[in-house]
C-alpha cells in the first residue's frame, strides 16, 4: 500500500520547525531525493540525518558525497541488509563521539543532545510509548511518530553540525 503525506510547521526544537514528507511512494521518494540533492549541492557539509523506515533509495544511500549521521544506527543497518540496501558513509555518532564527562561506555543520543544542545530532547522522547515504539512498521504513522522522528532528525542534525565545527 502505498502512502504519502506532507507535514508542515513541525515542532523539532523551539521555534525551529520542519517539513516532513513521509512516503513510501517511489515517485514521490525520487521527487524529494532530487530537492535533497539540490539542496546538499550548495552545502560544505554535505550531512544527512538518517532513521531508516523507508527502503527504497539504494542510489541515494550508496552516494560517497554524504555522510548519513545517526545514533545507534546497528538496528538500521540490519534493516538495511534485509533488503539488501547499504549505506556507503554512515557515522554512528554514539559510537565516534563520547560526552567528555560521560559515566557510561555509550551516551544516548539524549545525554548528547542534553550536553550539546539541552534537555528539550530527554522530554521529547516522553512522548512516544514503548507499545507506540514498536509500531514503527505500522502504516500510516501516527502524528505523534511523525514529530517523534523530526526531533530526532533535528537532534542527530544539530549534534553533528557541533561536533563537526568545533
Amino acid at each position: 500500500m502505498a502512502c504519502a503525506d506532507e507535514y508542515k510547521n513541525v515542532e523539532a526544537h523551539g521555534n525551529t520547525k520542519l517539513h516532513v514528507i513521509y512516503t513510501n511512494d517511489k515517485k514521490q521518494m525520487a521527487i524529494t531525493l532530487a530537492q535533497y540533492e539540490r539542496h546538499l549541492s550548495l552545502q560544505r557539509h554535505k550531512i544527512v540525518g538518517i532513521d531508516l523506515e523507508c527502503t527504497i533509495f539504494d542510489n541515494f544511500l550508496a552516494d560517497p558525497r554524504y555522510t548519513f549521521a545517526g545514533f545507534s544506527i546497528d538496528g538500521d543497518k540490519t534493516r538495511l541488509e534485509r533488503v539488501n540496501l547499504e549505506v556507503t558513509n554512515f557515522v554512528d555518532i554514539q559510537k565516534e563521539w563520547r560526552v567528555p564527562e560521560a559515566t557510561k561506555v555509550l551516551d544516548s543520543l539524549g545525554d548528547v543532545s542534553g550536553m550539546l544542545i539541552d534537555d528539550y530532547y530527554n522530554n521529547m522522547k516522553k512522548k512516544i510509548t514503548a507499545d507506540e515504539h514498536k509500531r514503527w512498521a505500522t502504516l500510516p504513522l501516527s502524528m505523534r511518530h511523525i514529530e517523534y522522528a523530526a526531533k530526532d532528525a533535528y537532534a542527530v542534525s544539530e549534534i553533528w553540525n557541533r561536533i563537526t565545527l568545533t
